[in-house]
Order: C-alpha cells, then sequence, then structure tokens
C-alpha cells in the first residue's frame, strides 16, 4: 500500500494506491493496481512512476549495479547491538558511484542471517532539482526463510514548496514454490563486507 502526503504553499494533497506484486525470481516483477483513492495528480503522475522505477531497479543489470556488496559501497562497522528480535550489527554505507539506485547511511544487520533489517539513508544522487533533500527509512520482515520488506517511509523536501512524506506498507505475503538456497543468498548479501571487519566487543 502506497501513501503518500503533501504540505506546502500549493496546498495539502494526499493519496492511496493499492498494489499486487507478483515476484518471480531472478528478475520479474509485475504491479496491478487494485485501488486508488485521493489526488489524482499524486496517483496518475508520482505513484506511476515509483513503479516504473521499482520495475528498472530490479532489471538484472541493475541488480548488480546495486548491490550491498563491496563493489558498489564502502562499509565500516559502526557498533553492535542487542534488541528484542535478536542482535544486530550497525553499518555506515557510502556508494562508490552517484548512481540513482545507491544511498549513503546507516544499515541494520541481523547477527545470525546476515540479512538487513533496516536502512536509515539518503540517495546518492538527487533524482531531480526539484528535490532539495530525501531521507529514507525501511525495514524488514522475516517470512518462513526469506528476509522481506516490510515497510518504508520517505521524507522528501521539495524544492521552494513544501514536504511531501511517502510510506509504503508491505504485507500479506504468500510464497510459493520457494528454493530455501535462493533465499538464502537474496539475505547474506551483507555478510562480505561484515567478513572483513572486526566485530566490536559484544556486553
Amino acid at each position: 500500500m502506497y501513501r503518500l502526503k503533501y504540505h506546502g504553499p500549493l496546498g495539502d494533497h494526499d493519496a492511496e494506491m493499492v498494489v499486487k506484486v507478483a515476484y518471480q525470481a531472478p528478475a520479474k516483477k509485475q504491479f496491478t493496481v487494485i485501488s486508488q483513492s485521493g489526488s489524482k495528480f499524486i496517483n496518475d503522475r508520482i505513484f506511476k512512476k515509483l513503479l516504473e522505477g521499482e520495475q528498472e531497479a530490479f532489471r538484472l543489470e541493475n541488480q548488480e549495479a546495486t548491490a550491498l556488496n563491496t563493489d558498489n559501497y564502502a562499509f565500516e562497522l559502526k557498533g553492535y547491538e542487542e534488541t528484542s528480535e535478536g542482535a544486530r550489527y550497525i553499518l555506515s554505507v557510502l556508494p562508490r558511484s552517484k548512481n540513482k539506485f545507491l544511498y549513503r547511511g546507516k544499515v541494520w544487520v541481523d547477527a545470525v542471517d546476515f540479512a538487513i533489517v533496516r536502512i536509515v539513508a539518503e540517495p546518492a544522487k538527487s533524482p531531480s532539482f526539484w528535490i532539495k533533500k530525501s531521507m529514507i527509512e525501511q525495514t524488514y520482515v522475516k517470512v518462513d526463510s526469506f528476509w522481506l520488506p516490510a515497510g518504508s517511509r520517505t521524507e522528501t523536501v521539495v524544492r521552494l514548496s513544501g514536504l511531501a512524506v511517502l510510506s509504503i506498507e508491505y504485507r500479506d505475503y504468500k510464497i510459493v514454490e520457494a528454493d530455501p538456497l535462493m533465499a538464502l543468498d537474496s539475505t547474506v548479501a551483507a555478510k562480505p563486507a561484515l567478513d572483513q571487519l572486526d566485530a566490536p566487543d559484544k556486553p
């Protein structure tokens, strides 16, 4: 479910779109719009661009260029924390290029599965002159053997014209004919970086 709220000199606007997503590894993602409400401009122009961007990011060539690995990022281990949901490593990540799908910020990595569980970052490259600043927070949840997106929130300061807040909620996952090995491969993206770093002393 996509929700966007805008507040600024152009007034207050909001919209919501419910989308069904079918994903087939390694690079097929299909979107079906179930319902939409609110601002027609947001639904037709902004949400449509978001869906197109997600499809573009899932192309094999883009997956390789944006994978969370040492080819695309410089990593630094910042800490280790215990939570009610398990232990986490905290890494800072700096992109090695200004690819529009890369980001700079921090990632939290599950200490058992070496899967990304949280990201707080900003894009490596602004997607538009009109966007002054964007901050993104993404969370992930374990479903069967897979770590999958749970939610995303992006606050964007629009140059000269206000603040836009985009939230995405992922739910009702159905995994069909899943390959456990493929699931494992998809969740250990951060492990090579961790293997090259000395973990801080655990409490």
